[in-house]
């Protein structure tokens, strides 16, 4: 054990310093060594993740010292995220339970739950909303959370993260999410929304198979989309209209995959939300806007399931 290392602000700077030497990638939830070696730090001390900055000159005890340098190890040998060695992650606000069988919470949508989706929602009213491939349910929880009044359904094909989506639902004490397992639109007969929210997976199968191995402790399935990442996006797509009320919106995250999407289906008016780092390949589309190009879309969707 360092003997030069002494205080909070010590282990932080030497976490992240030796995550910087050992090349660790960070993207889950936070995406700099510094914020990585912070979180472990006081999850390991059991102290809050706001912590003033007059603690940092609080002294460790031995004990408290192993248990730090112990995270650091794992999170370089094992190379595991962060979010997963503490088994939280904090998304729009609210912290969640994360562990791998769901993506960790990162999502950009984070920002437009805390907007109430304004301005695209353009102050019209909403009763019930979907949140299509949840993972660990953040965005649907959240959208619940700050919207009381919201019927959110949560869907997802994973049982795995269906469940995680309960044990957070049950954290959050959020009473009007609904689960339900699905393969996308196929057990949702029937069933119309004023908002669907989607994260989909998005990631093409040559970026899936170049990505860090912090990412393999994520589940495949939440990620690989496709040569151009857009399969499940453009059944989503063609579904959409049929399970949105008459001025019904769809928000939909395609990552990298905003410029495929853009030149596979130009004519579609698909406004990109800027976000406060600027965009981050997220649309939003009316319901209208997909009934008039539905032939194109079904055409190309269609084509990916032959």
């Amino acid at each position: 054990m360092p003997a030069e290392l002494a205080t909070i602000v010590d282990f932080i700077r030497y976490g992240t310093s030796r995550f910087g030497a050992e090349g660790l990638s960070f993207g889950h939830s936070h995406d700099n060594a510094l914020d990585e070696a912070t979180q472990l730090v006081l999850f390991a001390l059991h102290l809050p993740p706001d912590l003033g900055p007059a603690y940092g000159q609080a002294q460790l005890v031995a004990e408290e010292k192993k248990a730090v340098l112990a995270l650091f190890e794992r999170r370089i040998q094992e190379r595991i995220p962060a979010c997963y060695l503490t088994g939280e992650a904090w998304f729009a606000g609210l912290s969640f339970k994360t562990d791998p069988r769901a993506l960790v919470p990162r999502s950009p949508i984070a920002e437009l739950v805390e907007s109430g989706y304004e301005p695209w929602l353009g102050g019209r009213e909403v009763h019930r909303v979907l949140d299509m491939c949840t993972g660990s349910g953040c965005i649907a929880i959240a959208s619940a959370h700050y919207h009381p009044h919201w019927q959110v359904d949560a869907v997802d094909l994973s049982e795995d993260a269906l469940a995680l989506a309960r044990e957070n639902i049950d954290r959050l004490e959020t009473g009007n999410v609904r689960l339900v397992h699905s393969d996308l639109f196929r057990d949702l007969d029937g069933e119309v929304y004023d908002l669907i929210v989607t994260n989909p997976p998005y990631v093409t199968h040559a970026e899936t198979d170049a990505l860090p191995p912090e990412y393999s402790h994520e589940p495949a399935m939440g990620l690989r989309a496709g040569d151009d990442g857009l399969d499940l996006a453009l059944e989503i797509l063609r579904e959409a209209p049929r399970h949105l009320s008459e001025h019904g919106l769809l928000i939909c995250e395609v990552g990298e995959s905003e410029h495929a999407l853009a030149a596979l289906l130009p004519e579609v008016p698909f406004a990109w939300v800027e976000f406060k780092v600027g965009q981050m390949g997220i649309f939003v589309v009316e319901r209208g806007d997909l009934v008039a190009h539905h032939a194109r879309i079904k055409a190309l969707a269609d084509a990916r399931r032959a």
